[in-house]
């Protein structure tokens, strides 16, 4: 596959169809016709069935989420001038672009950010995934570093390495849209408005409340 010049970039759908569908319409009304996807794809207790269905029919290219352990899909992607993957390039399940630590979470230092990739060249363009928070940025050797959010949770709470809350502040589904200028990537982060109480009701249903709220408010009860 050839690096396209304008694209869409969506991860962490974790089952959820109706904000799937709802970025789906978007991207179509861009006009965009490649997506790239960083995985998360089902994991959760939302819609697994459809969101599978639609994702089968679709045929993204694709890399394998933390959650996504016994997919087929790669832990990294590299395309010309770009290198897809979930948390980082070297591990699906570490954050990229946020530290955790005992009183929180905040932005990674840009040492950190230089070391997690591990060892080796790196394009000139990243795309992560894995903390639900979209960011941009730029490492100190020049590489753009993008995460698109998550299409459908907005918020959530880990335990590991310590207790601590991923939250956007609202309920909407996000995903980005990358084109090419003789600059550079222009980057445009999507928030969609979608019918978010119908995925709270299905949580609630299947006994996760916690879920619904994160799901209505965007952040973590």
């Amino acid at each position: 596959m050839q690096t396209p010049d304008r694209f869409a970039v969506i991860a962490d759908i974790h089952g959820n169809r109706w904000a799937l569908e709802a970025v789906l319409e978007d991207i179509a009304r861009q006009h965009v016709s490649t997506i790239l996807n960083l995985g998360d794809d089902l994991f959760g207790p939302l819609d697994q069935a459809g969101t599978s269905e639609i994702l089968s029919r679709l045929h993204l290219p694709s890399v394998a989420g933390n959650q996504d352990e016994h997919s087929p899909m790669p832990l990294r992607l590299e395309l010309p001038g770009m290198m897809l993957f979930h948390g980082t390039p070297a591990a699906n399940d570490v954050y990229l672009l946020e530290t955790v630590h005992s009183r929180g979470v905040s932005p990674a230092t840009p040492g950190e950010i230089e070391a997690r990739p591990g060892p080796g060249l790196l394009p000139p363009l990243l795309l992560c995934g894995h903390t639900h928070i979209p960011r941009v940025v730029t490492a100190l050797n020049g590489t753009l570093i993008v995460n698109p959010g998550s299409v459908g949770l907005p918020a959530y709470s880990d335990e590991t390495p310590f207790p601590h809350v991923m939250e956007t502040g609202s309920p909407h589904a996000r995903y980005a849209i990358l084109e090419r200028h003789d600059a550079g990537w222009h980057v445009c982060q999507q928030q969609i408005p979608y019918a978010h109480e119908d995925a709270a009701g299905f949580a609630l249903r299947n006994g996760r409340e916690d879920w619904a709220f994160c799901l209505r408010n965007g952040v973590v009860r």
